[in-house]
């Protein structure tokens, strides 16, 4: 055979592997690749998005990793254009978490030029598990952060939180952190009700406290987050404020 001929085929044959190799990168940055060579549970992730107060540009997508959890991973769209179910529209995004109350919660800040949808996934007991799909809106309909929560202290060392929506009331729930003065979050709860007592689970639909949580002292200060969350995962609105009971 010609040498220049040979020579034109090896490199035609490396250039195609090349392209290849690096098809098979892409795809491996997709969900749908992880999940193709994982057991899966999806909905068993807690997880939702909002604004930042600090950047037009900026999201932080907030997550509980309950214990035992790791490789926790961000994936995304290119746009809002996609099927949100459709695994193979989402890219990892390498992003480490920073923690929010000391390491119970855990966030995600990005920096985003256009809205679209995200899912977090971590491993636990060689399960993955995959959050449903959040939409961000940053853009359209940004959070509203504010401080107007009433704290009634009628109760001694048992408050009752209440709020009314704000700009926009399409939430569907609403979770609530009880944390001391060192940000250690003493309860986590979600209620479909604009009202939350400590420490009462009457109303509470789903409860993210570990341990029972301690009696509240009289004098002391503690802080009050509410997140008010839409269906598609996004928080309309975010409230916090510093109390005594």
């Amino acid at each position: 055979m010609n040498r220049y001929l040979s020579y034109s085929i090896g490199l035609v044959i490396i250039f195609f592997f090349s392209c290849k190799s690096d098809d098979d990168q892409v795809a491996d940055n997709t969900l749908a690749a992880l999940v193709a060579v994982n057991t899966i549970e999806i909905d068993n992730v807690i997880a939702c998005a909002s604004s930042s107060p600090d950047q037009q540009n900026e999201t932080i997508t907030y997550l509980y990793p309950r214990p035992g959890a790791t490789d926790i991973r961000y994936f995304e769209t290119s746009s809002l254009d996609v099927d949100k179910n459709d695994f193979t529209a989402y890219r990892s995004v390498a992003i480490t978490p920073t923690d929010f109350f000391n390491g119970y919660l855990k966030k995600f800040n990005r920096i985003s030029d256009n809205e679209k949808w995200v899912i977090i996934t971590f491993f636990e007991n060689g399960v993955l598990h995959i959050s449903n799909p959040i939409r961000l809106k940053h853009l359209t309909k940004p959070t509203e952060f504010s401080d107007q929560v009433t704290v009634d202290t009628g109760v001694a060392g048992m408050p009752i939180f209440s709020w009314n929506d704000g700009f926009f009331d399409d939430n569907k729930i609403y979770f609530q952190v009880v944390s001391d003065r060192n940000d250690e979050l003493l309860s986590g709860t979600y209620t479909f009700e604009r009202q939350f007592q400590y420490y009462k689970l009457d109303n509470v639909v789903l409860n993210i406290t570990r341990d029972t949580p301690p009696t509240l002292e009289v004098g002391e200060d503690y802080g009050y987050t509410l997140m008010g969350v839409s269906e598609d995962n996004w928080v309309n609105l975010l409230l916090q404020r510093q109390f005594q009971p």
